[in-house]
């Protein structure tokens, strides 16, 4: 074990710390029982600060900062696409998908559907993405974490499993997601701190104690392909990353369902006070977005120059922290203890509030009171997680780039569900069945690609399947009806016209981004 006894001591009292404040956040006051309002959606009143905020946590978890650093180390800057294309994405979601959401008032996307299409794709969403919570992102999280845990403390991942669920659980559990997302505050602060200063270390140990700016440019000489942001065809990697591809082609269609159509990151902003908090809230995360490869990739790339010689890529952050000196290791520590909790808390909230909205609710107890969906929110909560521990190493331990293969699983079904909300969305001719066969395409297009034409990298796939899929829907609505749907969304109703300073904000981010892949295309 490389922590000392004072970095236990902080861990713990982060720990402590956390637990006491999310349960006094979730307080209600005398005579108010929590209902499921205030446990899916924290009573619709999160400010802008706890929508960013919380929008990042749940997204930066061991996924990110132990993966993504392993596929820094394996390929390079590269990778910190996912992360800068996020931010116009989360851009566009703020303008046009939160207005049309906070208009209709549901609590989960699968709500959605049933109100554009009907029950059945409701029930197939939601058991869809049910299960995609349960067997790839609670157990991607959960595992790398208990990685990271189990470089740095030599316990066995089966004891960092547990530890890390138990804590997640504990933390979240009586407030849903105010405890979540206010707590995320506190989170992000130490995700940030944290991160930031492994990659100040990692650098001016680069640079032998000549500042992190020395490091940053040594490193540039030392391992100059590592920062090509567009890879060649002849790059070995360019599979994973297909040169243009991250920036016109199925990276969008990844992250519009990611940022725009996924339970445990549009749950912040469906909570939001109002509209023009949510997209102060998803400006703020934009902006948060633009920093994260600060933290998350270039340790990577770093430890290829320190560590040149890792078993696996997705040792290189762990290794990267042994530079932390003792009491600031504890807190670093603890800033990822917060990103890998945040996320599981968020993922768990997100897959009890689906399961008891639209599954138990419509389905098993039409009449359960406020006080019973809250429980079962919570026993769904418990059991979900505990599924996740059972399976997580069973599943993900023979993965060298964990986030790499996140990537790919979740590509199979993608275009399908940007698909479904897009023409949902925008439009109105679209029928249910065209969405169950958008859906169901997807998922058969996408294997069989994969099987017949092995070599076409998994982002063009998306972008096949995706184009695939919206002439399957247009198709089968055409034939069927041909005119408007009578649960199509009356867009004339819709506000999407934003704010100066959204608009301002969203050019500042967009120039960062050009100057970024001009400086190294």
């Amino acid at each position: 074990m490389i922590l000392s006894q004072i970095d236990l001591i902080v861990i713990a009292l982060y720990c402590i710390g956390l637990i006491g404040i999310s349960y006094w956040v979730s307080r209600e006051e005398a005579g108010h029982e929590k209902n499921s309002a205030d446990y899916f959606l924290a009573s619709k009143s999160l400010p802008w600060w706890a929508i960013g905020a919380s929008l990042i946590a749940a997204n930066i978890s061991a996924e990110q900062i132990i993966g993504m650093s392993g596929s820094g180390y394996a390929l390079g800057l590269g990778i910190a696409a996912y992360e800068w294309m996020a931010a116009i994405t989360l851009l566009l979601v703020g303008k046009y998908f939160i207005p049309v959401f906070l208009k209709q008032g549901i609590y989960t996307m699968p709500q959605f559907l049933e109100q554009r299409y009907d029950t059945r794709v409701k029930l197939t969403m939601a058991i869809f993405w049910i299960g995609v919570y349960v067997l790839v992102n609670l157990t991607s999280v959960l595992y790398l974490g208990a990685l990271a845990m189990n470089t740095i403390t030599g316990f066995s991942i089966t004891d960092c499993l547990l530890f890390l669920a138990i804590f997640s659980v504990v933390y979240s559990i009586y407030g849903g997601l105010k405890a979540v997302a206010f707590t995320d505050i506190i989170q992000v602060v130490l995700l940030v701190f944290g991160g930031l200063l492994v990659s100040y270390l990692a650098l001016d140990k680069i640079a032998e104690g000549a500042g992190s700016w020395a490091g940053f440019q040594t490193l540039l000489i030392a391992v100059p392909e590592k920062f090509d942001l567009i890879l060649s065809r002849d790059n070995p990697h360019y599979m994973s990353l297909p040169g243009i591809s991250v920036l016109i082609g199925g990276m969008w269609v990844m992250n519009f369902s990611y940022w725009g159509f996924n339970q445990y990151i549009t749950q912040r902003a469906l909570a939001a006070k109002n509209l023009a908090e949510a997209q102060k809230g998803i400006i703020f995360g934009a902006f948060l977005k633009l920093l994260m490869p600060l933290i998350v990739v270039i340790p990577g790339v770093a430890a290829v120059v320190l560590v040149p010689d890792l078993h696996r890529p997705d040792e290189a952050f762990p290794e990267m922290m042994k530079l932390v000196p003792h009491g600031l290791l504890g807190i670093v520590f603890a800033a990822l203890i917060a990103a890998i909790a945040s996320s599981l808390s968020s993922m768990t909230n997100s897959i009890s509030t689906i399961f008891t909205l639209d599954i138990y609710k419509p389905l098993i107890n039409p009449d359960a009171s406020e006080g019973r969906l809250v429980m079962v929110g919570r026993l769904i909560a418990v059991g979900a997680m505990t599924c996740a521990v059972i399976i997580a190493e069973p599943l993900l331990g023979n993965f060298e780039q964990a986030f790499q293969y996140i990537q790919e699983f979740t590509g199979f079904f993608t275009p399908g569900i940007v698909v479904i909300f897009t023409l949902g969305i925008f439009w109105k001719k679209t029928t249910a069945n065209a969405a169950l066969a958008a859906a169901i395409s997807s998922a058969v297009l996408s294997l069989a690609l994969k099987i017949f034409w092995p070599e076409l990298p998994f982002m063009d796939r998306v972008s096949v399947v995706f184009l695939a899929c919206i002439a399957i829907a247009v198709a089968i609505s055409l034939i069927e009806k041909g005119e408007d749907h009578d649960k199509a969304v009356n867009l004339k109703e819709m506000n999407f016209s934003t704010s100066t300073s959204y608009n301002v904000a969203s050019l500042a981010i967009v120039l960062i981004l050009v100057g970024l892949y001009a400086t190294w295309w």
